[in-house]
């Protein structure tokens, strides 16, 4: 077998002397070394976290919102042409998700300065005061579902600039008491079945003129005790010609297959 010879490198580096010759410069050879050893661990973290930000950011959605059942076109319709509307039925149903991406055209457009997203901080067995984070790092865990709708109909760096700018806001529903929502803001009220009687009136009364108002929830899956807000509100309220009240059915549901059988094993038997 051939034996591999093994040059040895000359590290040194070489500088011009006085006289025109070279010299050795082994300073600098050993600071070359430890450069070179340097750049070796240096890592780009930027790059790959926008890779990791692209992976997992949902991809904007390039066309206005369609409706996929005609219950949707007819939810949607009311929206656009009511003060307040509620939307109630099953979950799986686009109640959420039409008044979401509703509310993201409308600002987008410039008809609306404002979006406030809300609902009532109820769980089953659980409280906000179990999750870590200040109140707004707790509160966004609940909202989680419609920050996925805005990144997809406006945009992750859209949303986050309204957010930082109060042109998007996030917030409890104890939290709206003492304001009033005026002309220029879509309001969305989410889970309201988990709200209480006192609760839904003093929402309701925080409605200015020609301000946009969207409550949803599904009256069968109250988390609280006794009577719930949303019930309440739409037999005190559904007669009202500034109200509509849509009513979503089992037939309705567009999330999938699997969630109608679900809810007919739950509710049907």
């Amino acid at each position: 077998m051939a034996k591999r010879s093994h040059a040895r490198r000359n590290t040194h580096q070489f500088e011009m002397d006085e006289d025109g010759g070279f010299k050795a410069n082994k300073a600098r050879g050993r600071a070359g070394r430890k450069q070179r050893r340097d750049e070796g661990n240096i890592v780009e973290m930027k790059s790959r976290s926008q890779q990791l930000e692209t992976a997992y950011s949902p991809q904007r959605a390039s066309q206005p919102l369609h409706a996929r059942t005609s219950a949707q076109q007819a939810y949607i319709d009311a929206i656009k042409s009511h003060c307040l509307t509620f939307g109630i039925g099953p979950a799986g149903t686009g109640k959420s998700y039409c008044a979401g991406a509703l509310a993201a055209e409308a600002l987008e457009s410039g008809r609306i300065e404002r979006i406030i997203l809300t609902r009532p901080a109820v769980e089953a067995g659980e409280q906000l005061g179990f999750l870590p984070g200040a109140l707004d790092e707790k509160f966004s865990v609940y909202i989680d579902a419609f920050r996925d709708i805005l990144n997809e109909r406006l945009g992750a760096g859209t949303v986050d600039y309204c957010l930082r700018h109060g042109r998007i806001v996030a917030a409890p529903l104890a939290f709206m008491r003492g304001k009033t929502f005026n002309n220029r803001t879509f309001v969305v009220l989410d889970e309201a079945q988990n709200t209480s009687i006192a609760q839904m009136k003093m929402f309701l009364t925080r409605i200015g003129e020609d301000c946009k108002v969207v409550i949803n929830g599904d009256i069968e899956q109250s988390d609280i005790r006794g009577p719930n807000g949303l019930a309440d509100a739409i037999a005190k309220l559904g007669d009202l010609s500034s109200v509509y009240v849509h009513r979503f059915a089992r037939e309705d549901i567009v999330r999938s297959g699997l969630v109608r059988d679900i809810i007919d094993r739950y509710e049907l038997s």
